[in-house]
């Protein structure tokens, strides 16, 4: 097989829902492996691994990715159970409404570390182990791929909930210093930052008072969909973007422009 259609092995973070499980959908539609991660809702994973080709060849994992413990082994665990990883999206994530006028102190604190520990924290934890495992596999570093799932919120702010837009602000700048870093051993590295996505998390806001507000923000009059989220990272993992190492690619329909 070529490069092009040589099957992949690779881990998903977050990939039992949402954006994560129209990216599963999306490689293994191309014949890749899969280890799909999920929080704790294993039945979604499990029912979202039926329903891809090759079921059998694909894994589930589950674990708390606030848990550094959690994360450490995580890596090991898939190269175990499919025998390597070449590409890594982390897509997991956590939203808190945290005004800040009307969020106690505690409250404050303890929302920000546990938006920062799942959504940037246990991203960089992940991509070193990658990398590490990238490094040293037998057959060479070349053609790994990194993609993190940012958002436009790290541009335009995130007035209700300003931890979520500092995470994923960070998580740009990580997979822009990370692209620089490992490039010199083959590697590519980039992000996507996804405006408002129709998901199971969005729904209550998209039938709700807010609805018509959140669709107009796009000139389509539209949000959207979990798959042209995914078509993004398909590319991006492909290796017809290395010269797009270290990019971060607006999904956002021209709801906000930079």
């Amino acid at each position: 097989m070529t490069e092009t259609s040589a099957r992949r092995r690779v881990l998903v973070t977050g990939g039992s829902r949402g954006i994560g499980a129209a990216v599963c959908r999306r490689f293994a539609a191309r014949g890749d492996r899969l280890a799909i991660h999920c929080r704790a809702d294993k039945a979604a994973a499990e029912r979202l691994r039926d329903e891809l080709p090759n079921s059998d060849d694909h894994v589930i994992l589950v674990a708390d990715l606030a848990d550094q413990n959690a994360i450490e082994p995580l890596v090991d665990i898939v190269v175990g159970d499919i025998g390597g990883i070449d590409v890594f999206v982390h897509s997991a994530g956590v939203f808190f409404d945290q005004p800040v006028a009307t969020t106690t102190f505690d409250e404050w604190m303890a929302s920000w570390r546990q938006v920062l520990e799942v959504n940037l924290l246990s991203a960089a934890g992940l991509a070193h182990r990658v990398v590490g495992h990238l490094l040293h596999r037998p057959e060479g570093p070349a053609g790994g791929r990194i993609v993190l799932i940012g958002s436009r919120g790290a541009y335009r702010g995130e007035p209700d909930a300003p931890a979520y837009g500092a995470s994923k602000a960070g998580l740009h700048s990580l997979a822009q210093s990370l692209a620089v870093a490992v490039a010199p051993h083959g590697i590519g590295v980039a992000a996507v930052a996804p405006g408002f996505i129709r998901t199971d998390m969005s729904s209550a806001w998209l039938a709700g008072p807010a609805g018509e507000a959140i669709r107009a923000q796009s000139p389509f009059g539209r949000v959207g969909e979990p798959d042209e989220v995914a078509a993004a990272v398909e590319w991006l993992a492909s290796p017809d973007s290395t010269w797009a190492t270290g990019t971060v690619i607006d999904v956002n329909g021209a709801s906000y422009l930079r």
